[in-house]
């Protein structure tokens, strides 16, 4: 039996190495000349200057160590080391605090915030511990056919009980009485896109796993992954077609039965879609369904830097925040406009490979969250937002950054609507209540027979092992349906 996947992201070339194992001939079709979608390398094009261009914090070590021995990836390709403490802020009035991942050691941290802090945290630990395991078996471990077998009489009332439905900052202000510590404790929605003010509380269990599975770091670069499934998929006898894009699905009488791609047809058993997954709906030939207009993630506007220096006191990595967080998030989220005072995060991966970069110097990556909208003007207004960030990353943290910087490349929302990105979202469609769990795309999306989805924009939802989990959950019902 032969399957095809269209889109050699991680969730895709995942996918492709389960389903070989399954004894089926797999084709990867990639529009781009590289594997890896959202992970990959910005490079200089001299050889000098790389650094990762996607995602840079690994969690959930174990799920991503679990699924890539279950694919056939040997442990030996992907090196991992423990980040911690696991991020610094930085504020505006020169104040700054460290996020660790010891319980112990952020109690202390936490108390010398504000009187009572430590026990706010140790409560926020013990409820959160109960959602974590719930919510990773009840929604992360399984698919939902429809709303109704989402919306169970259990899952009802452990979202009643645990408040989940609620946004994560409304969430976290139950537990900690300092507001900078509730921003602390829900900009994590924003690692998938999401607003700390709408994405619901269930996905409180990203700031909580920092503390119980930690953050790591990939040796080389979150790209390397990439390169060890790709290394992998042509092992096993999996055929990656680069620079190849499908140009249609075709389904007939309500069954898949193959795609169209450099102008010639090809039958399949089985279509695997991983892309962001609104853009599905153009390629179906003989299927038509009503089009859903979905709420994209936010947007990032990140910025690249070589630099001919190092920071020795600087982490991995930062986040400075600004005084107005909240407010920034409003623009991000419900304005669609570009904030003068936007917080951010940076990446300063020699701190943790001192082979990220050639002795004495470094690169550095900063991300900034704006709103999914090309439309923006990104070289007037978005260049004056990336050097004022520059000009305060230089005076809170990195001093003499812009004098050191040697090369530099910006990619906005713009760019990743250019390179197939739900408009212009960095993250596939946005994790509000109305786009997740049951209510999400799921890895079986239309009633089509032997059509198939994976990605950030399906469920159970994006961060990389999350992806890789719904290609796992994917791979079970194939074997399921084809019985392989």
């Amino acid at each position: 039996m032969k399957a095809a996947i269209i889109g050699a992201g991680v969730g895709g070339l995942v996918t492709a190495l389960l389903l070989r194992r399954q004894g089926l001939e797999v084709d990867v079709y990639e529009k781009e000349a590289r594997v890896g979608g959202r992970l990959g390398y910005e490079e200089d094009g001299t050889g000098r200057f790389r650094i990762d261009q996607g995602p840079t914090i690994v969690l959930l070590p174990d799920l991503l160590r679990d699924i890539l021995a279950e694919a056939g990836v040997p442990p030996e390709d992907i090196e991992l080391e423990r980040i911690d403490p696991l991020y610094d802020f930085y504020y505006p009035d020169d104040s700054r605090w460290t996020k660790w991942q010891d319980a112990g050691q952020q109690e202390r941290v936490l108390e010398a915030a504000y009187p009572g802090g430590a026990e706010d945290f140790r409560r926020y630990m013990r409820d959160m511990e109960g959602l974590f395991d719930y919510g990773f078996e009840a929604f992360l471990s399984r698919t939902f056919p429809g709303a109704r077998s989402f919306l169970t009489p259990a899952n009802l009332r452990f979202l009643y009980r645990s408040r989940a439905w609620r946004g994560m900052h409304p969430w976290t202000s139950a537990y900690f009485r300092d507001e900078r510590i509730r921003e602390a404790y829900s900009l994590q929605s924003l690692y998938i896109g999401g607003s700390p003010l709408q994405a619901p509380a269930l996905y409180g269990l990203i700031p909580y796993s920092e503390h119980k599975h930690g953050i790591w770091y990939v040796r080389g670069g979150y790209g390397r992954l990439a390169e060890a499934l790709e290394r992998a998929c042509r092992r096993s006898g999996v055929q990656i077609r680069l620079s190849t894009p499908v140009e249609r699905v075709r389904v007939r009488d309500g069954r898949c039965e193959g795609l169209s791609a450099g102008g010639e047809e090809q039958a399949y058993d089985a279509v695997v879609y991983n892309g962001d997954y609104p853009a599905l709906a153009g390629l179906l030939d003989g299927w038509r369904s009503r089009p859903k207009r979905w709420i994209p993630s936010s947007g990032c506007l990140l910025v690249y830097l070589g630099l001919e220096r190092r920071w020795e006191e600087a982490g991995v990595h930062q986040f400075f925040l600004s005084d107005r967080h909240l407010d920034h998030m409003k623009d991000v989220f419900g304005r669609g406009r570009i904030s003068r005072t936007p917080s951010f995060y940076a990446f300063n991966p020699v701190a943790a490979d001192d082979g990220a970069a050639r002795p004495g110097e470094s690169v550095l990556y900063f991300l900034i969250p704006v709103p999914a909208d090309e439309r923006l003007d990104w070289d007037g207004a978005g260049v004056e937002l990336v050097d004022r960030v520059l000009e305060r990353a230089e005076a809170l943290r990195f001093p003499g950054l812009r004098e050191a910087i040697r090369w530099r490349s910006v990619r906005t929302p713009r760019d990743a609507a250019r390179s197939g990105l739900y408009r212009g979202g960095s993250f596939g469609i946005a994790p509000v209540l109305s786009q997740s769990g049951g209510f999400r795309p799921q890895v079986k999306p239309l009633p089509v027979e032997r059509l198939y989805a994976v990605g950030a924009s399906v469920h159970p939802g994006g961060g990389i092992p999350i992806v890789m989990q719904g290609a796992r959950l994917l791979g079970r019902i194939i074997a399921k349906e084809l019985g392989t």
